[in-house]
């Protein structure tokens, strides 16, 4: 991996370890569906005023908003909407712990779109990272027939997980178009913020902002580090490295926002949590070990 490569990995892996925790300053008195729209509402007011700000371009072709459209709609819609409802149900360590499987979805996502090939060793770390997952839910799982918040918690998880792989194959389809990170983000997170909105709105929720400190600062921290900061270098590495690898940020971010819970949440680390980890680790070495092949 290159030493800018790096960078950019290691930038996403420590601001997204903290925004898990952050979103549950949102939940509560604010719909997901509207604090989605707020969240990347504000991101792409942002983005389009630095494109004009530097004199990019924000006219894409039609085939190009076709898939910044749907980039939007899976990626930043879809997707963190499963996010925030999950983490109404489990605590946000658990909800980034199913993120761990991010790789192995990714790579399938990307074989089916493009054929990518899918070697041993891209496989076998991406297995230890699902057995990672298993481990540290466990528990969890284990009394999910006298609580039933569990299971819908893992189900919204895993549909974040899914609608994430498929943003991740329409953003490599809008690269094809031209652009650079900063005009996609800023067409998609627009899209994915027109979207949640209009769910807020057929569900009759109330858009109004809560003139809380709390979910200022963490709606300011979501949007600006958590968002704009954090999506641009993680497209640079999908253009770079490829999703498969890219995706195994997920594995790395659970450690640290399990920690977090466990300040935060009150988490109760267990046997098989420390099991878990050690497969996400040993994974997360052999998946990057891997020599860059393109997507």
């Amino acid at each position: 991996m290159r030493p800018s490569d790096l960078r950019h990995f290691i930038t996403c892996a420590v601001i997204w370890s903290t925004t898990w925790i952050a979103i549950t300053f949102q939940l509560g008195d604010v719909a997901p569906a509207v604090s989605v729209f707020w969240r990347f509402g504000l991101a792409a007011l942002l983005l389009a005023a630095y494109c004009v700000a530097r004199g990019y371009a924000l006219r894409p072709t039609l085939a190009a908003q076709r898939e910044l459209f749907a980039m939007g709609a899976f990626l930043f819609c879809g997707a963190y909407l499963c996010v925030y409802y999950a983490e109404q149900h489990l605590v946000s360590g658990l909800v980034a712990v199913g993120y761990s499987a991010s790789p192995l979805v990714n790579m399938v996502a990307s074989r089916l779109a493009f054929g990518t090939r899918m070697s041993r060793r891209v496989i076998a770390g991406g297995l230890l990272g699902i057995a990672g997952v298993v481990c540290v839910f466990w528990p969890e799982f284990m009394r999910i027939e006298t609580d039933r918040v569990v299971l819908l918690g893992a189900a919204f998880t895993a549909g974040g997980v899914l609608a994430s792989a498929l943003g991740n194959v329409f953003s490599s389809r809008a690269q094809r178009h031209g652009g650079n990170v900063w005009q996609k983000m800023a067409w998609a997170m627009g899209w994915g913020a027109a979207l949640a909105g209009a769910i807020g709105l057929v569900r009759g929720e109330a858009f109004g902002m809560p003139a809380t400190a709390g979910y200022i600062l963490a709606l300011l921290y979501l949007a600006i580090a958590g968002s704009i900061v954090t999506f641009a270098s993680y497209l640079t590495l999908l253009e770079t490295i490829g999703a498969a690898r890219a995706g195994y940020i997920g594995v790395i971010v659970p450690i640290v926002a399990l920690a977090i819970s466990s300040v935060f949440e009150h988490y109760a680390w267990h046997p098989l949590a420390f099991a878990g980890i050690a497969f996400a680790v040993v994974g997360n070495v052999i998946i990057l070990g891997q020599p860059a092949r393109g997507r």
